[in-house]
């Protein structure tokens, strides 16, 4: 086994040319092996795994700085950066995390779990060099999705044109999560040496050449001629628009051309890009034919490459995708949205039946959100924002400027909201009630289940404000109940207690009846209410529900600083309850890393157990007993 010789990049420097090939293929089985178990970024990562040694052996890291765009196709470049030993944990809690992690490895420089951001670091970093007059190469390596994104455009606008040892790599794998949207995209498609635009040149020559008296001269221009075809037809000039010279397509499983061409671009005086095409899901025709499916896998069997089987509840992304085509059905004039992300929020089967009216914009997140707000103009279409949390971040000034203060009814169906399990630190949705909650008649509300889901989702454009529908990612439960109409700013009691409520956030409504099963079993009886809406409170029962309850808890999935417990409290201030004691149960001002749900939750005391606890220790006096007995 070679795999398991590399320690460090420095080792694939005495490699033969059949070493590294076989390398190639004893990294993509080692993918395969532990993704099987473990779930994640599969097409991606076997499809860049020449390039990753390619890069390696021709480059000397750290010193020589590799800058991934995402990073969820770094799994190779962890494996060749002495990581080995720790990769059956990938992902997992106190393992190591699926993107790049600088806490990990000096090999890996920036946290980095959104789009276009490696180039912009990139440069930075490339002129931190040059002042400081090091030597080191720079090399941001981006997806061609990545090309959608208006940061990396922002980056692209500027390049120095002098600035030296700067290579950036363009993995071409025609892939973002879903298909790749938009008129950049066909750029790519249009090659250098495209056998269309050799054959146009070869007639016109030819036809040129015929000319009585001029012919042969006019034809020996060649050159220029030639130039001017490959603006027609090639990916060169856009790119050489912004002082960067193009090289390629290369063929990015071919690795002694590779190599080749790393060595010639090495010390370029001025900055280049190399495109490099690859396949998605290289080694594994499952993944290969499947790249969306294999994209963020779920574990499979590792032989036959079929997903094992799921949990039989639906998850709130399937519950919302499949009543949101319901909707859509039965109302032409609804419009959804999503920043390159309709498989993850389950709008397949509506974009498939209404491609007009289900769009995809790509890597844009604020670009979705202006869109929104545009398309909703006049008030005549239902508009659908389907964005994940943690990327709604992006658009944040986009929400303020181009929907809130406008006043335009879009509804924001903000997908994973709370925490994202294997995912870790940059993707968790744990701090968007923080900025919704900062706009003015914004309406914010979370489902405890699929049932409360389908209710909001079909009263929130009778609020004609916008509204954001907050829920993670998960199994619930589902009925065949009637579907009632929800007023915003109405909160429901689950059950009716004495002397502390237990005010719980969504799915945490679950955990919040479970410590009130806890807490019963010391004769505390709680009082336990699901909001529904963040934003408007039901000012009237929260009042009355203050007015008879002294102690008060609050239970959410998300960070408490800016969260749903300080709205809370607030509240209660703003009301003159400033005498009632509270606990506010959250997620502490920490980056949380990946784990599974469950881990997190017990890592942070987010468990019935160490909740009840809590409330038993600093709520002595409704049990004095307890506190002796807990002590």
């Amino acid at each position: 086994m070679i795999l398991e010789k590399i320690q460090s990049p420095n080792d694939l420097k005495s490699l033969d040319s059949e070493e590294l090939e076989l390398l190639s293929v004893e990294i993509r089985q080692k993918i395969i092996d532990v993704l099987s178990i473990n779930g994640g970024h599969l097409a991606s990562n076997l499809g860049i795994v020449e390039l990753s040694i390619a890069l390696h052996r021709v480059f000397n890291s750290p010193q020589d700085k590799f800058i991934f765009d995402v990073s969820h196709q770094s799994y190779p470049h962890k494996l060749l950066t002495g990581r080995q030993d720790q990769f059956p944990k990938i992902r997992q809690f106190k393992g190591l995390c699926g993107f790049s992690n600088p806490q990990e490895s000096p090999h890996d420089h920036f946290y980095a779990g959104h789009a276009g951001t490696a180039l912009s670091l990139a440069l930075g970093v490339a002129k931190n060099r040059d002042l400081t007059k090091r030597e080191e190469h720079l090399l941001p390596i981006l997806g061609d999705a990545s090309l959608s994104c208006g940061l990396t455009l922002e980056a692209l606008n500027n390049i120095p044109k002098d600035l030296s040892r700067f290579l950036v790599i363009l993995n071409d794998n025609k892939m973002s999560i879903s298909q790749n949207v938009g008129a950049i995209t066909r750029i790519l498609s249009r090659f250098i040496n495209n056998p269309k635009s050799n054959k146009i040149y070869q007639e016109v020559e030819h036809l040129l050449s015929k000319i009585p008296n001029y012919g042969q001269t006019i034809a020996k221009q060649g050159q220029r001629l030639k130039e001017s075809i490959k603006n027609l037809v090639s990916t060169a000039p856009f790119f050489e628009q912004f002082h960067l010279s193009y090289v390629g397509p290369v063929d990015g499983h071919d690795l002694p051309k590779l190599i080749a061409v790393l060595e010639a671009l090495k010390d370029a005086p001025h900055p280049v890009l190399l495109h490099v095409v690859t396949v998605k899901g290289k080694g594994m025709d499952t993944a290969t034919l499947n790249p969306i499916s294999y994209h963020g896998c779920k574990p499979f069997d590792k032989v036959t490459g079929l997903f094992l089987p799921s949990p039989s509840k639906p998850t709130f992304p399937q519950i919302f995708g499949r009543h949101l085509l319901k909707m859509a059905d039965n109302d032409p004039s609804l419009v959804a949205v999503t920043p390159a992300m309709p498989a993850g929020s389950c709008l397949d089967a509506f974009m498939e039946k209404f491609p007009e009216r289900c769009l995809d914009v790509g890597i844009a997140e604020g670009h979705a959100v202006t869109f929104c707000g545009g398309i909703a103009y006049g008030k005549q279409m239902k508009v659908v924002c389907s964005i994940y949390a943690t990327f709604f971040q992006r658009a944040f000034d986009n929400l303020f400027q181009d929907v809130c203060l406008q006043g335009i009814p879009v509804v924001f169906a903000v997908d994973r909201a709370g925490i994202s399990g294997p995912d870790g630190s940059t993707h968790h949705g744990i701090y968007d009630l923080a900025f919704l909650n900062a706009m003015p008649n914004m309406v914010i509300c979370q489902p405890r289940d699929g049932h409360v889901l389908k209710e909001l989702m079909n009263s929130a454009f009778q609020w004609k404000l916008p509204t954001a529908i907050r829920y993670p990612n998960m199994a619930t439960e589902e009925t065949s109940l009637p579907l009632k109409t929800r007023e915003a700013g109405s909160a429901e009691i689950l059950v009716q207690g004495k002397q502390i409520a237990i005010i719980a956030l969504g799915h945490m409504c679950e955990i919040a009846l479970k410590v009130r099963e806890i807490l019963k079993k010391h004769e505390i009886e709680a009082t336990v209410i699901d909001p529904v809406f963040v934003k408007p409170l039901d000012s009237d029962l929260f009042c009355s529900i203050l007015g008879s309850h002294p102690y008060i808890v609050t239970i959410e999935e998300h960070a408490l600083s800016g969260g749903f417990g300080m709205i809370f409290n607030h509240f209660m201030v703003k009301n003159k309850f400033s005498q009632t004691q509270v606990l506010n149960f959250g997620i502490p001002d920490t980056f949380l890393e990946q784990g599974s749900h469950k881990e997190l939750l017990q890592e942070i005391g987010l468990t019935p157990e160490s909740i009840a606890q809590q409330i038993l220790l600093e709520f002595s006096s409704l049990n004095p007993d307890t506190l002796i007995s807990s002590t």
